[in-house]
């Protein structure tokens, strides 16, 4: 129940936008959200149950104050959630996640500016470019603009007084004509920022507007006759086409837009922004929030939005969005494209976004094995539906030749690995004949019969190898035994890899590539491979007794000697005598002629 302090101040709410701050019992902010009516969103909290969302159940339950602040508009109280979420790192709220390590280009503030790659962004007045999704883009970006235009990657402190003063030597960038030696005065202040402004240009994407330029004066100085200058610029010119054709342009329409796309789990929410600009993507940068409670995909990209755009300064008219987020903006239009190069965009940052996430779930994975076998598991239960988490499964699998010497294997699976010291053959002792039916509803009633005896915990999940008429073999016994609905069963057919429920004709088929597939191939690929081991070892074991072990004083150790020598029962009938004496003795060697001669084999 709310108590009376709560209620007064739930009261005198204002119905206008803000944002609105809880506390609990020691006075720390655990909560900070936005509204565009703050009197029916605070109200909101302490009139619903909460029945789907335990977290928000929880939450309400350690309010003990709550306080506000009315602002103008909406994207206002975004602006202001995001930094007291910032500032004040609230219990329940979703956290920022920032990737630092994308790298970026930056523009020193100093008198001759060096532009290198960093990885730390200061407010130190320099210019900042990127972030870049790899390493590799930046230095082909920083290769091309070396390459073009001659400037310092020396860290000396070029100030006007200290060059000046003669304290520096031209070094080895010099002579290699990578560098116009302003550390000893060889290059004017005025002449090395032209430089510069034009990386400026390319770096903002503006490469177009830079080749341009080049490509006039190196007609102007071709008509001038000054060709060695031409050619200079020439080579200038070559390179930035190429570097062109090699980059992310997208459109040859000069689009100038910000795209989002937005992926998430059960603990995080993940966003992918790219800007565009003249049509090629200058600047990538993935992030997550990680959930406290139960935050909708369109709250959780409307602070992503925000976020970015006070990040990286982005003045972006048209936000291209795979779905639209809870925000509005003041001259800026949100559009969901369905086709053309918007839509290549919109692709192109959900494979990032989707990327982020697996690399994110594979490094999590790596560190902790024991977490990639249990989302496997939890693929397994929601693609086949399943009432429990399937940790033990068994997989049921029968193999004959002609008839002769059926047996069955059933493999375990626990934590969706095998665990091969509970696997188990079935000699098969009712069925005669190659009947695939009758056999299955045989061994699993004896498997199933057993356990229940020994008080042995049943698998959550069976799967038969093969289709409706073997599962419906396998269910008849677990109804015989009274577990049928108790445990969950399936088949799965080889040919087409279906996969069969209980009485039901239609199979679901699972993606090629998913692990739920994979695991369930695993199981039957195991489960035919243990049952053809065993069914051969049945074989040669029944085709030499009906040769040598009916013989009355020839033991296993004689046996054993025998087929060592001889490799077979056809070689030991066509030796010699001699050839077996040495082996096995006179007596022994009279016994296994006298077996031959009366079987008339001889």
């Amino acid at each position: 129940m709310i108590d009376e302090y709560l209620k007064n101040i739930i009261r005198n709410i204002p119905d206008k936008p803000g944002c609105y701050q809880y506390f609990d019992d020691k006075g720390i902010i655990i909560y900070v959200g936005k509204a565009k009516n703050l009197k029916k969103r605070v109200s909101s909290y302490f009139t619903k149950k909460h029945e789907e969302s335990p977290k928000t159940r929880i939450l309400v339950s350690k309010i003990r104050d709550i306080k506000y602040i009315i602002v103008d508009t909406e994207a206002d109280t975004l602006l202001l959630e995001n930094n007291l979420i910032k500032e004040f790192q609230p219990r329940y709220n979703v956290m920022l996640k920032d990737d630092k390590s994308y790298p970026s280009i930056v523009i020193r503030n100093e008198y001759y500016p060096r532009v290198e790659l960093t990885r730390k962004i200061a407010k130190d007045g320099s210019q900042y470019f990127g972030p870049y999704t790899n390493v590799l883009s930046v230095k082909t970006l920083l290769e091309l603009v070396h390459k073009l235009y001659p400037i310092r990657t020396c860290s000396l402190n070029l100030t006007p007084e200290k060059i000046a003063e003669g304290k520096y030597k031209v070094c080895l960038e010099y002579h290699i004509k990578r560098c116009l030696g302003p550390c000893v005065g060889l290059q004017s202040s005025d002449d090395y920022l032209k430089n510069v402004n034009a990386i400026q240009e390319i770096l903002k994407g503006n490469t177009n507007l830079v080749s341009d330029g080049i490509y006039e004066r190196m007609i102007a100085l071709s008509e001038n006759q000054e060709f060695e200058d031409a050619n200079k610029l020439k080579e200038k010119y070559q390179l930035i086409e190429n570097f062109k054709n090699k980059s992310t342009v997208v459109s040859t329409i000069k689009y100038n837009i910000d795209v989002y796309s937005y992926d998430e789990d059960e603990s995080a929410g993940y966003i992918n922004y790219l800007s565009v600009h003249n049509g090629a993507i200058i600047q990538a940068y993935t992030f997550e929030y990680r959930k406290r409670i139960e935050e909708a995909k369109e709250e959780l990209l409307a602070l992503g939005i925000i976020e970015v755009r006070e990040k990286f300064g982005s003045k972006a008219k048209e936000i291209v969005v795979p779905f639209y987020p809870d925000l509005t903006l003041d001259g800026v239009e949100f559009s969901i494209p369905q086709r053309g190069d918007k839509k290549k965009l919109l692709l192109l940052s959900t494979q990032n976004v989707r990327q982020y996430k697996i690399d994110k779930l594979k490094k999590a994975e790596s560190l902790n094995p024991e977490q990639r076998s249990l989302r496997i598991l939890k693929d397994i239960q929601k693609d086949l539906s399943l009432k429990d988490l399937p940790t033990h499964i068994e997989c049921f699998d029968n193999s004959n030749i002609q008839g002769t010497n059926p047996v069955s294997a059933c493999v375990v699976f626990k934590m969706g690995k095998p665990s091969k010291k509970d696997y188990r053959h079935f000699n098969v002792k009712t069925v005669i004949g190659p009947d695939d039916f009758s056999t299955m509803r045989e061994v699993v009633y004896r498997r199933y019969h057993r356990l229940i005896e020994e008080d042995i915990p049943l698998p959550q999940l069976i799967v038969i190898d093969g289709g409706k008429g073997q599962l419906s073999a396998a269910c008849e016994s677990l109804k015989q035994l009274g577990i049928y609905g108790k445990v969950a069963i399936v088949g799965i057919a080889k040919r087409l890899e279906e996969i069969y429920y209980p009485e039901d004709s239609i199979p679901l088929y699972l993606d090629k590539n998913s692990d739920s597939l994979k695991v369930l191939q695993h199981l039957r690929d195991e489960a035919h491979r243990f049952g053809i081991t065993f069914h051969r070892n049945q074989r040669s074991k029944s085709q030499v007794k009906s040769e040598l072990d009916n013989i009355k004083g020839i033991g296993d150790e004689t046996k054993r000697l025998l087929l060592k020598e001889f490799r077979s029962v056809k070689r030991i009938k066509l030796a010699s005598d001699k050839e077996v004496e040495k082996i096995v003795g006179k007596h022994k060697t009279a016994l296994i002629r006298q077996y031959f001669a009366e079987k008339g084999q001889q």
